[in-house]
């Protein structure tokens, strides 16, 4: 794995968002995202010992992100504030990790967590995100495939994963249903290598 991520944290920025290491700064505008009680149906908490990602206090927030941060500082993962371009509004998170599981069918893979405000839940504003986790995550993560989830509900955020190459694996994924995965394409000369 590409250690030097965990020791300085890059942010990423494109037309439409930014992400930004999450840290206390961004507690106000986290919650509203984590106390949405019509976004945290679309999070991903599978393997997360119960956690939905339900915060409807400032003190359970907090929790959260000093816990994030620990997690980072050991090296375990990163979550990244999503911050919309436009109007500087903090709108949820990304987290992004490399599977400590054995090397699977999957080859090395990389679990991918997007987690947003049900309001910005939109095809172009998660085809930016994955814009960015195409663009530079699996080298970042040392990883052949980044998985992510998807439940049915999530109409617009299944389109935007088909749009940007991401296919359901049609089967659970460790125990988990409704798993959409990206391997990595070398582009060279407009001819893709799988």
């Amino acid at each position: 794995m590409v250690k030097d991520i965990y020791e300085e944290c890059p942010t990423y920025k494109n037309e439409l968002i930014t992400l930004r290491k999450t840290g206390k700064q961004d507690l106000e505008g986290l919650f509203k995202c984590y106390s949405d009680e019509k976004a945290v149906p679309l999070f991903n908490s599978d393997n997360c010992n119960g956690d939905k990602f339900y915060y409807n206090t400032i003190a359970k927030m907090e929790k959260a992100i000093d816990f994030w941060e620990y997690s980072y500082s050991s090296g375990q993962f990163i979550r990244w504030t999503i911050i919309l371009n436009s109007t500087k509004e903090i709108i949820g998170t990304v987290e992004m990790f490399h599977s400590e599981h054995a090397h699977d069918e999957f080859g090395y893979y990389g679990v991918l967590r997007i987690d947003i405000q049900s309001k910005y839940e939109d095809e172009h504003i998660i085809q930016s995100i994955l814009a960015v986790a195409n663009e530079f995550f699996y080298e970042a993560f040392d990883v052949k495939t980044i998985l992510t989830k998807a439940v049915p509900e999530a109409k617009k955020r299944i389109c935007a994963l088909k749009s940007k190459g991401y296919s359901s694996i049609n089967k659970k994924f460790i125990i988990y249903d409704d798993y959409y995965c990206k391997k990595y394409e070398i582009s060279i000369n407009n001819i893709n290598l799988l």
